[in-house]
């Protein structure tokens, strides 16, 4: 597994950059938005990777940030329908801290407006991702819903409001959830049983 490349940029255009390493060139897939922070060629740079292997290819894909690979891997791995060219357009539409935002506050429609993913994709990032980003950081805004009594019921009703939900049968589908699984269930297990009935 190749985590990261270190040394001279020989080029770079909009989704791909040539990294040379001690006179072996590496071709890179990157996102806009990496892309756009790239240095000028003949700078030193260092990218951190995944390799994805298919039965006919193994691509590179780099990241200036460590922050950007992991989360670009939790969206190949953890999503079902998101491969590496969806997960590409992701990063290259928005910002990682925007998306991750967008994924927290269960915003359908701001992740909905990257090319390639609808209304359907977009809520299941929100749903199966959720659970598994870290803490927000300080500045970012997250849904609040009132009456909510605990973290994990409140990112339940942000979830099926997310979903098309009204706020009073969000809530009340969560509260019955709740009362099924318990005080001390999960974001995620309180979603599936309240879209469960």
């Amino acid at each position: 597994m190749i985590s990261s490349l270190a040394g001279t940029l020989a080029s770079s255009s909009v989704h791909r950059a040539e990294i040379e390493v001690q006179g072996v060139t590496y071709e890179a897939l990157v996102p806009t938005t990496t892309a756009e922070r790239l240095p000028v060629p003949g700078a030193k740079v260092r990218l951190h990777t995944c390799v994805v292997y298919r039965e006919d290819s193994q691509t590179l894909y780099g990241f200036l940030a460590a922050e950007d690979r992991d989360f670009f891997r939790l969206l190949i791995e953890q999503v079902s329908g998101v491969g590496p060219k969806l997960a590409l357009t992701l990063l290259s539409r928005l910002p990682r801290p925007n998306l991750e935002a967008a994924i927290r506050t269960g915003d359908v429609a701001v992740l909905a407006k990257c090319q390639g993913i609808g209304k359907k994709t977009a809520e299941r990032l929100v749903l199966e991702l959720r659970g598994k980003l870290g803490p927000s950081s300080p500045g970012e805004v997250s849904v609040s819903v009132a009456g909510s009594a605990a973290p994990p019921r409140q990112d339940a009703v942000a979830a099926l409001l997310a979903l098309g939900y009204k706020a009073e049968e969000a809530e009340k589908a969560v509260t019955r959830a709740a009362g099924r699984l318990g005080p001390e269930a999960a974001t995620e297990a309180l979603v599936r049983q309240a879209l469960a009935g």
